[in-house]
């Protein structure tokens, strides 16, 4: 075990192993409601978010959202959200925790036309920020407390 491990360790984070997709993204797995599914980890993403065709895979119960979603590839997008949901990232898990949807097309087909898999969705800044996230690029792993 590193240094870095040991020390954060025993301070009560968790360490989550990701892996590096074809596109340079961090690729984990997460459960949502107790449903597994591939995501991105995305420090520019201020929600979690998952696409419009995972409403049933996640069990969401969901509501309009005023909020337009925008990021890279789009602008104004509608978006929905489903409060109190569980996320389960490795051994760190929360019971309350709000998800944003939208459609997520244009990133999958991003992902794809690369030959990288597509994903259910983005672990976005608010759980990096809930879990006070340290990321270890080199070692392919993050840490949530």
């Amino acid at each position: 075990m590193d240094l870095l491990e040991s020390t954060l360790t025993s301070q009560g984070y968790k360490k989550i192993k990701c892996r590096v997709t074809r596109t340079n993204h961090l690729l984990i797995d997460a459960s949502i409601n107790g449903v597994k599914g591939k995501f991105i980890l995305d420090t520019g993403a201020s929600s979690t978010c998952v696409g419009l065709e995972c409403i049933p895979l996640f069990g969401l119960d969901t509501q309009k959202s005023a909020t337009l979603a925008a990021g890279a590839g789009g602008t104004g997008m509608e978006t929905q959200v489903s409060m109190k949901n569980s996320l389960r990232i490795g051994r760190w898990k929360s019971n309350d925790f709000p998800v944003v949807i939208f459609d997520m097309s244009h990133v999958n087909a991003a992902l794809t036309e690369h030959r990288a898999k597509a994903v259910n969705g983005i672990i976005g800044a608010d759980v990096l920020l809930a879990g006070h996230a340290i990321i270890d690029y080199y070692n392919h792993c993050f840490y949530l407390r």
